[in-house]
């Protein structure tokens, strides 16, 4: 996400016009107290993953996790019984005015999305025409999944372009496992998209990689930020997981390299963003597009995939900037083993090391 979504708050106007004279107490006898708000639950059903079921009842993956502390999105069970954030998706105990909301002073569109158990890209995709980094109090925005009878988390919009607001490689794989393979070759010679090991199985081994240099918040960020942009780029999200461990582990804030072309961040993108303290999702978030999607410098990889036509040859392009087809291991002035290890991650092997 540009810093600017989060940095740019709603501007106040002036003090005079929005300060109200203190109210009088009323004299009539308070009525009786409202029940608490029910929690609300849902009963896992065959397919559900937190970010489809997110989808469907127009919640973020992020606010899912935390009313589920003790559930792990990769081991979920049909007939399992999971919370609902807030009492899900519908909830109307916010001013959102039936899929609309006030902005207020201090607003930015991480804040409401935060407050309102919503995603950031879900709120950019409901208001086009709002620019988030000039919000003004008493400015209208709408909800996603308000205003309509199209409930899927997106305002009825359609996905940003590039994929179709679906993850793809979320579903189906391998079970994963084994040692490292002398992949080498052409992209014929290395494992094919549907031998690689699931996303579960993949989640599951490197989010334990990931956990040794980021906290547990920090690692919930980039879990739902590699889906996100999967979702947005069209690029499977275990190419983008195994590129982020292959390049920096996983750590947030691993240093910058320098070798003509500055790349910082999760995936050492083309002159991309690195970890900011001040907005550790909102930078996130920044670094998985930047190395999936490409800045203004330099291709990602859904542009790498474009030209290449297949993942092996694009993270060869990724790693050297040029590449020999007929041998992938060839490093053109990078690293050799780059192909051949982004190909044992995927196939879900384990090594020292790794």
């Amino acid at each position: 996400m540009p810093a600017s979504d989060e940095q740019n708050t709603a501007s106040a106007p002036h003090p005079d016009h929005t300060q109200e004279a203190p109210k009088s107490q009323p004299k009539h006898k308070p009525g009786p107290k409202k029940p608490a708000h029910k929690k609300m639950s849902y009963t896992i059903q065959s397919g559900d993953t937190f970010w489809a079921i997110a989808k469907k009842l127009g919640l973020s993956v992020d606010a899912l996790k935390a009313a589920n502390p003790g559930v792990d999105p990769s081991s979920l069970k049909v007939g399992q019984v999971i919370n609902l954030p807030g009492g899900g998706g519908n909830n109307n105990n916010n001013n959102n005015g039936g899929g609309s909301y006030t902005i207020q002073s201090g607003d930015t569109f991480w804040a409401i999305a935060k407050k309102l158990g919503l995603s950031v890209d879900a709120l950019k995709a409901a208001n086009p025409g709002v620019d988030p980094s000039s919000l003004k109090v008493g400015q209208v925005i709408k909800l996603p999944g308000g205003g309509g009878n199209n409930n899927n988390g997106d305002g009825g919009n359609p996905p940003p372009s590039g994929g179709n607001g679906k993850i793809v490689g979320a579903e189906g794989g391998s079970n994963g496992g084994g040692g490292y393979e002398n992949y080498s070759g052409p992209a014929s010679a290395f494992p094919p998209r549907s031998q690689w090991a699931s996303y579960a199985f993949l989640w599951k081994q490197n989010s334990a990689l990931i956990g040794l240099n980021a906290s547990p918040s920090e690692v919930s960020f980039i879990h739902s930020a590699i889906e996100t942009v999967s979702a947005s780029s069209g690029v499977d999200v275990r190419a983008i997981l195994c590129i982020i461990v292959q390049e920096s582990g996983g750590n947030p804030r691993v240093g910058t390299t320098n070798n003509g072309v500055t790349n910082p961040g999760l995936m050492q993108s083309h002159n991309g963003v690195s970890f900011s303290a001040a907005d550790p999702q909102g930078s996130i978030l920044q670094m998985v597009r930047d190395g999936t999607e490409g800045t203004r410098d330099g291709d990602g990889l859904k542009q790498l995939l474009a030209k290449y036509g297949n993942y092996y040859e694009a993270f060869r392009g990724y790693n050297s900037g040029s590449v020999n087809k007929a041998d992938l291991n060839d490093p053109v002035g990078a690293t050799g083993d780059y192909v051949q290890k982004a190909a044992n991650r995927l196939m879900g092997h384990s090594w020292p090391g790794m």
